[in-house]
């Protein structure tokens, strides 16, 4: 019998290579995703909610096996710390509770280099709390990515990002040991390698930064 993979934040950067890959691969023989508006994807294994965050209910999560958590965004577009953590944080752990008590047992996450309950910045401190509470839950498999800034073509434009990433890809050169995890990454590195660790059942919690998702 095939899994039922869910995705939330499907619309995103991660989220819509997440929801290619999951359509490409016979393991899964179904794909939900979670989104406030229509994501423009039509296939036969697709399965497309148009869902409040805010007012959520349990159908959407009935039969999935395996969840993919992308939501994210930034505390320019968010527009306070509070509408910041209630996505990031509120509606992730909310999306995971709720697919973990209908059954499903491995948990895709990404979240962010730096990601740390104890850290000094509001951005990676619910980042760390964010993989904390969905930690909490129990799953049998868990991966979580934790990249940098991540390359790729996005549908919304972030300027301050794409200065971000194209000065720091000049410096690359020079992030080397500790530093080299604060990299810029392709997006579909990360995806794949998201995809297919959850796709391996491999039992118990992985955390992978720079290295291990590029493979060097």
């Amino acid at each position: 019998m095939g899994r039922s993979a869910l995705v939330v934040g499907a619309t995103g950067l991660t989220g819509k290579q997440v929801v290619s890959l999951l359509l490409e691969r016979p393991e899964w023989d179904r794909v939900v995703v979670l989104v406030r508006r229509p994501s423009g994807t039509t296939h036969a294994k697709l399965t497309e909610h148009i869902v409040d965050f805010d007012a959520l209910t349990d159908a959407p999560f009935e039969g999935v096996t395996d969840v993919f958590a992308c939501l994210g965004t930034t505390m320019k577009k968010a527009g306070s710390e509070e509408a910041f953590r209630k996505i990031d944080h509120e509606y992730t752990v909310d999306v995971a509770t709720r697919a973990h008590r209908a059954g499903a047992r491995r948990l895709g996450l990404v979240s962010s280099v730096g990601a740390s309950t104890n850290a000094s910045a509001f951005y990676f401190r619910v980042k760390g709390e964010t993989e904390r509470d969905v930690r909490a839950l129990g799953w049998s498999t868990l991966v979580i990515v934790r990249p940098s800034m991540l390359r790729g073509e996005r549908e919304e434009h972030r300027t301050g990002e794409k200065f971000g990433i194209v000065a720091s890809s000049a410096l690359a050169f020079a992030m080397v040991g500790p530093l080299k995890k604060y990299r810029p990454i392709d997006a579909s590195a990360v995806t794949k390698k998201l995809v297919d660790l959850v796709e391996a059942k491999v039992e118990g919690e992985q955390v992978l930064e720079y290295e291990a998702l590029v493979g060097t």
